[in-house]
């Protein structure tokens, strides 16, 4: 299931995801939930002042995947990594963090209550012209943490992620 939150320019999405490893020698599948900071395609307004709007949800700038390996089993918290600077929508490598395994969602607390630097590090322009956004999804950090967190629920429950995600 992909959940978005939307504010104003930027957005988070949040997904349970089963991922196939197609190099079974490196420690084979994965699930869990993937975290996404995207921009917010601006668009023209339609139509009449009460006209309904398109909402765009664009480019990712930065991942977060909070996966562990099915062979570990639910709370190994071994494959769980971020990607700073995603170019393109691509992720890049995997990067690791000891403080992200610790505490994952108290990371993500931390990692999205600022996510200028993110945006920085992406190369999106204009990146402190998204400061409103930016203020507005720190504002509601406890929602969005708190579904990360009911959905890694979800997974590690086996009730989401059971298949591969496309």
């Amino acid at each position: 299931m992909l959940r978005v939150f939307c504010f104003e320019t930027l957005a988070v999405t949040v997904e349970d995801v089963y991922l196939r490893d197609p190099d079974p020698d490196r420690g084979g599948d994965e699930r869990g939930v993937r975290v996404e900071l995207r921009l917010l395609e601006q668009r023209p307004w339609r139509g009449s002042p009460n006209a309904s709007q398109a909402v765009v949800v664009d480019r990712a700038v930065w991942r977060g995947d909070f996966l562990e390996s099915v062979a570990g089993g639910p709370g190994t918290k071994d494959r769980m990594h971020h990607h700073p600077g995603m170019v393109g929508d691509e992720p890049g490598r995997r990067t690791f963090s000891a403080e992200l395994t610790q505490d994952p969602m108290g990371w993500l607390r931390g990692t999205l209550a600022d996510v200028v630097p993110l945006l920085e590090i992406a190369d999106v322009p204009d990146a402190a012209a998204h400061r409103p956004a930016a203020e507005a999804l720190r504002d509601a950090l406890h929602e969005v943490v708190g579904t990360v967190a009911t959905t890694l629920g979800e997974v590690r429950a086996g009730t989401l992620a059971t298949s591969p995600t496309r």
